[in-house]
């Protein structure tokens, strides 16, 4: 099989369900944020040590995918794609619970960065916010599917990447910069 099939080269691809759109529609743009935010995670489990944040971040990276085909399956009526399973929002917000627990309180907004995995989770999480905002768009253009749950996926999952980038960073002694108001760096 080849790569390269030449059918997207005027700008348009298909959905899952045979839907051709523009390759500008907002489904596509959730599908492209969606990838964004798998392959920072892919990245962040390069960087990482820890065998079960591993694990999880491996089963987000697989929900994604299948929150991914609903969305681009959202103009068409398939039975070919299985609906998105609420526990697993409810699986976030308990690794939520857990990693938060490790951390200190927050007193202040914090500047994305530390180690590499906790800016990478950071920009992960940035993406994820955008795939978030997106998907927002489609649902409100009436879509075939009810995209509701992955919603709230996506919101629990932007909650859970900025936990764990603070994780990572307190695991890898990296300290958090708080944000500072009008602050004039001075070097």
């Amino acid at each position: 099989m080849k790569i390269y099939t030449k059918t997207g080269d005027q700008g348009e691809t298909g959905l899952l369900g045979g839907v051709r759109v523009s390759k500008s529609h907002s489904a596509i743009k959730v599908c492209g944020s969606i990838d964004e935010v798998n392959s920072f995670i892919g990245l962040a489990r390069v960087e990482n040590q820890s065998e079960s944040l591993n694990s999880l971040l491996t089963q987000i990276q697989h929900d994604l995918f299948d929150l991914g085909s609903r969305v681009a399956a959202c103009l068409s009526s398939s039975d070919r794609i299985p609906n998105f399973p609420a526990e697993r929002v409810a699986e976030l917000e308990k690794a939520i619970d857990q990693y938060d627990e490790e951390l200190a309180p927050l007193k202040a907004f914090i500047l994305p960065g530390g180690g590499r995995t906790g800016s990478t989770l950071h920009l992960a999480r940035s993406v994820c916010r955008r795939a978030e905002r997106q998907l927002v768009e489609l649902i409100n253009s009436k879509t075939e599917a009810d995209l509701s749950l992955e919603l709230i996926y996506l919101n629990r999952l932007g909650d859970l990447l900025f936990v764990l980038a603070r994780y990572t960073n307190q695991l890898d002694q990296c300290p958090e910069t708080e944000w500072n108001v009008g602050r004039k760096d001075k070097s």
